[in-house]
């Protein structure tokens, strides 16, 4: 039944080729990541019916290579009459002696709480345990503002679990709950809290996981619409951050969910949301991408490094090099031949002096370039911090044209490292593998395929260019 609503939309020159995102209509959070029997499930939150948020269901999907997806029934819908009637919130999946077991917040109402679903069928279809919700109400303790959205792990033979919330006039929160059996669950204590002033009011989406010999705490606070890691020791059930920094600086990643995979590896996907307005959403037909897979690192330092994973390297077809050439302001186009909507670039550049990078130096990528440059997307360096400039992405007055940047700066001998992957209306930057931006454009001519290297000021060496022609993930 899905095919014909993709074949449906496939002409849409804004739709992603190789980001996942539903057959049609609206897509937000990434829950429930698994794997199992060798195959990665990815739930996320879906409404089925329209282009817009609404009543929430769990889309779900399957893949054997992290790269190309079938879709699969939705997992939960809302049910009339009981704790989810008015929808299935974001949660987490897990393997609970040999049951693959959701939790998630049912909505009824305002309220939400935690419901459980199993499966008996692997991963097909899904029963709701018919006690929910496993939890009645947030601590009678605590004014809460939010109580929603679950990450869970296993710890010395028990389950814990946060859910997001936030402490009124106080900041966000994760709560930290235990249970033997999934079912039945006691309080202990909010995990660490947050200041409303710096890093939010309520806290969606936690996900808690190690990383190295550390902790990672993700979250996505209200209203600073961004998610936020710290990274930090978790004693006696207790997390004390050290270092915390924004997850994605690109103003259209949120809501992350992590998991992982019998590789060891920890993977990460994030929610990129539209950047255009709901009435051209509304005619589109549908709304919502999924991030690729990002496994996550912690190098020394204690920052979170993010790579793409290495099995997108399967879509590359025509490939283009380049190496060794002194970039100057003024210069001849370098990439005439060199044009697509859907790509990899994996740029290195390097000081001419070998030293650092000047502050004064501006250089970088343009991506979806018109003939006459009244559309283009800019990817700068400017020896403080890495941007992905919007301002003239598109013509279409219902777009969003912005710039986003986060900072990174590069020690003395240091080459810069730009790895974009260029899918239409995405773009996800990967500077150094330090400092992510995801972005949305929509260019309004179908000749903004354009792609060339630009200099603002100073000199700098392009040290190796790599653009390959992506495929299609699906048939």
């Amino acid at each position: 039944m899905t095919q014909p609503l993709r074949e449906k939309l496939a002409a849409d020159a804004h739709r992603p080729q190789y980001h996942f995102l539903p057959p049609a209509n609206w897509m937000n959070d990434p829950n429930g990541l698994i794997q199992w029997q060798d195959h990665y499930h990815l739930f996320y939150q879906h409404n089925p019916n329209n282009p817009s948020w609404g009543p929430m269901h769990w889309g779900h999907a399957v893949s054997q290579d992290l790269v190309h997806w079938t879709d699969l029934p939705n997992a939960l819908a809302p049910t009339p009459g009981t704790a989810d009637e008015d929808g299935c919130w974001s949660g987490y999946a897990v393997n609970h002696q040999g049951t693959p077991t959701l939790l998630y917040t049912g909505l009824r109402g305002q309220i939400q709480l935690p419901c459980l679903a199993t499966s008996r069928d692997n991963l097909l279809t899904w029963q709701k345990y018919a006690g929910n919700p496993v939890i009645a109400s947030p601590p009678p303790e605590l004014d809460v503002v939010g109580f929603r959205d679950h990450t869970l792990w296993p710890e010395n033979g028990a389950w814990y679990q946060l859910i997001g919330s936030g402490i009124r006039d106080v900041g966000g929160t994760a709560l930290l709950y235990q249970s033997s059996d999934l079912k039945r669950w006691q309080y202990l204590h909010p995990i660490t809290i947050g200041d409303k002033n710096e890093t939010g009011e309520m806290w969606e989406c936690p996900d808690f996981f190690p990383l190295g010999d550390k902790h990672v705490l993700i979250v996505s606070p209200i209203p600073l619409r961004r998610a936020l890691y710290f990274v930090g020791i978790y004693a006696d059930h207790h997390f004390t951050p050290d270092v915390h920094g924004t997850v994605d600086a690109g103003g259209h990643f949120y809501a992350p969910l992590t998991m992982q995979d019998e590789n060891g590896r920890r993977l990460m996907w994030g929610w990129l949301w539209e950047g255009r307005s709901e009435q051209a959403q509304q005619k589109a037909g549908w709304a919502g991408v999924m991030s690729l897979p990002r496994i996550l690192s912690l190098p020394p330092g204690g920052s979170l490094s993010q790579f793409p994973v290495p099995e997108l390297a399967a879509l590359r077809n025509h490939h283009f090099h380049l190496a060794n050439i002194d970039l100057t302001p003024g210069m001849a186009p370098v990439l005439a031949d060199v044009s697509g909507d859907t790509l990899e670039i994996l740029a290195e550049f390097e000081p001419l002096d070998g030293g650092v990078f000047d502050a004064g130096q501006t250089f970088g990528l343009k991506v979806r370039c018109s003939p006459d440059g009244a559309e283009q997307t800019l990817i700068v360096y400017d020896g403080q911090e890495v941007a992905v400039d919007r301002q003239r992405a598109s013509l279409d007055v219902e777009t969003h044209r912005d710039r986003y940047s986060g900072p990174l700066q590069l020690a003395s001998g240091k080459t810069l490292t730009l790895h974009v992957f260029l899918d239409r209306s995405v773009i996800e930057l990967f500077a150094n593998y330090r400092t992510c931006l995801a972005s949305r454009i929509y260019p309004s001519r179908p000749d903004s395929l354009g792609l060339d290297l630009f200099v603002r000021s100073g000199r700098v060496r392009l040290k190796s260019l790599d653009v390959w022609s992506m495929a299609s993930i699906w048939a």
